[in-house]
């Protein structure tokens, strides 16, 4: 029984000198190499969460920009839309203007060669009737008598300018 007390006392031995060796060799580089791995996953996991609120953060940011920009795309379309109708209004008071203006200016003219045209024609028929009348009564007009004539026709022209 002795042999069975000193083998496994050496088994004990020797069981407690391999505990030893495996926990310097085996056992430190494994369960430091385990916590660094646990370190770097849990680093890796908080970057993560960081980057997640960052990426959150400037989506929320570039959403309030993007939501900015299309009011102020709105102002700046309502703003155009308005300046087009003034305008638009604008011009077409400016056409109006400018068609009274030419209809003014074509009444006073056809008016002026409708007063030319009266004027000739009441010289013309003043001529045809003095040569009728000078025929007729076969004697020529007196000065007095044209005299009279032209002062009428002036009157009719100073009529029709009038």
């Amino acid at each position: 029984m002795l042999d069975f007390t000193v083998t496994f006392g050496i088994t004990i031995i020797n069981i407690f000198i391999l505990f030893l060796i495996l926990r310097a060799v085996l056992f430190k580089p494994v369960t430091k190499f385990m916590a660094e791995r646990a370190k770097k996953v849990q680093d890796s996991i908080d970057r993560a969460a960081r980057d997640r609120m960052e990426a959150k953060e400037l989506l929320d940011r570039y959403e309030a920009e993007l939501k900015d920009a299309n009011i102020q795309a709105d102002k700046i379309l309502s703003q155009a839309r308005e300046n087009a109708v003034k305008e638009a209004a604008r011009i077409v008071a400016q056409g109006r203007a400018e068609a009274d203006e030419i209809v003014a200016r074509t009444q006073k003219q056809i008016e002026a060669e409708r007063c030319a045209a009266l004027a000739r024609f009441n010289t013309e028929a003043a001529v045809l009737v003095m040569a009728a009348a000078s025929k007729l009564a076969a004697r020529d007009v007196s000065g007095d008598d044209n005299k009279r004539y032209v002062k009428m026709m002036l009157e009719e022209l100073a009529a029709c300018k009038g």
